[in-house]
């Protein structure tokens, strides 16, 4: 009997990593629920910073674009740099892209994953069920990534009824109607959160590092028309990252995680600027120096760009902090694993095929950007990370 290669998260990279590997033919498994992170983590009427163009899974064949599932369904084509995608529109995109070319996703979750003595993995499943694959492939996307730093890190953590709590906790902003709200961070997580949540009602404030911190790129009729077209703006240094990501994982350390950090933000989206400004307050500080509660009440010691300690309180804190990788908080794979695993800074060292330095163990989506650059941290990296890691799974364990 052939081993089936696991691929384990159905989101974006997930879905279509398991459909380039079952168009060569290679059994599969795959397992998670459709878009959790979209459907549980975003809140409720946020939109897309990408455009449509950059919004696609591929796929190994034509037809399942996202103007193809608006064709499909009969919703307005998203097509141009000007249109906008609901998060809804997205979900049921990935889903009917699930439902086309992976239909067999078992939605179980995998508990563990360690070398099996015979070679391969071996999978537990929380069903009980226990097999060997001969290769997995992560693509946990967000799934617990979200990066709370240590100055707003309270003794109960992040929590969305606690006094701080992280942006990815929210589903529902309409529950801070009539309250005070600060928003920390000046991407467009943060920004929309904050725009969000004043239109729900609350009173916001954002809280930023930086002065002009707070900005808003250019809408697609400002952008330089002399420089190439990139799924994230005209500029050579997005074109060339977008596609030409091979010789990334062989820059410096230093600088492959600071341009993951650095490059397409923090900025929010051109259509945003008008629900922001004039709506929300903007607190630029030099820095955040603490989180403390006062009778439950949460508050922040920030350092002002005159040297003054100030303090700002508001009825909850959201860290719009982002997510960074830590091969720790994959804690389904086994310890023998983890010791195994070459890292740089908390991701795991991919080469090429995005292989690991643990032959048949494979990372795609979030956890392979400091390997292949910050266009990883897009749905547009599956077409360059999808047929690349199934060409290369398929030469290596065919």
């Amino acid at each position: 009997m052939i081993r089936p290669v696991a691929v384990i998260g159905a989101g974006p990279f997930g879905l279509s990593t398991a459909a380039h590997l079952r168009a060569r033919g290679i059994p599969v498994r795959v397992f998670g629920e459709p878009m959790v992170s979209w459907r549980d983590h975003m809140p409720t009427g946020m939109l897309l910073k990408s455009t449509p163009a950059a919004s696609s899974l591929d796929a190994p064949q034509p037809g399942h674009t996202l103007a193809d599932y608006c064709d499909a369904t009969g919703i307005p084509r998203l097509v141009t740099d000007e249109d906008i995608i609901p998060v809804e529109t997205f979900i049921g995109y990935g889903d009917w892209f699930q439902q086309k070319l992976v239909p067999e996703l078992e939605r179980v979750r995998v508990v563990s994953v360690d070398r099996h003595r015979s070679g391969g993995f071996e999978l537990k499943l929380d069903s009980g069920e226990l097999f060997t694959a001969r290769a997995v492939v992560v693509a946990t996307g967000l799934s617990g990534l979200s990066y709370l730093p240590p100055e707003l890190t309270l003794p109960d953590g992040p929590t969305p009824t606690g006094p701080v709590s992280h942006s990815s906790q929210h589903h529902d902003l309409s529950r801070f109607s009539g309250r005070e709200l600060i928003v920390v961070g000046a991407g467009q997580s943060a920004l929309e959160t904050a725009a969000l949540a004043a239109e729900a009602g609350a009173q916001v404030r954002v809280v930023a590092r930086g002065r002009g911190s707070v900005a808003f790129g250019a809408p697609p009729w400002k952008q330089p028309r002399l420089r190439p077209e990139s799924p994230f703006g005209r500029a050579w240094s997005l074109w060339a990252l977008s596609y030409y990501p091979h010789p990334y994982r062989h820059l410096p350390a230093q600088v492959r995680h600071y341009l993951v950090r650095r490059v397409l933000g923090p900025l929010g989206a051109w259509w945003l600027r008008d629900r922001f400004e004039g709506t929300v307050r903007v607190s630029e500080v030099r820095r955040v120096l603490k989180a403390d509660t006062a009778d439950g009440r949460p508050s922040l010691s920030v350092l002002s760009h005159t040297g003054r300690t100030e303090r700002l309180s508001a009825d909850h804190v959201i860290a719009a902090t982002g997510y960074r990788v830590d091969l720790a908080a994959m804690d389904f794979l086994g310890h023998e694993l983890r010791t195994r695993l070459a890292v740089s800074r908390g991701a795991p060292r991919l080469g090429a095929g995005y292989v690991s330095s643990v032959p048949g163990l494979y990372f795609t989506g979030l956890p392979s950007a400091s390997s292949y650059g910050p266009v990883m941290r897009f749905v547009c990296g599956t077409e360059f990370a999808s047929p690349r890691l199934a060409r290369h799974l398929a030469a290596a364990h065919g």
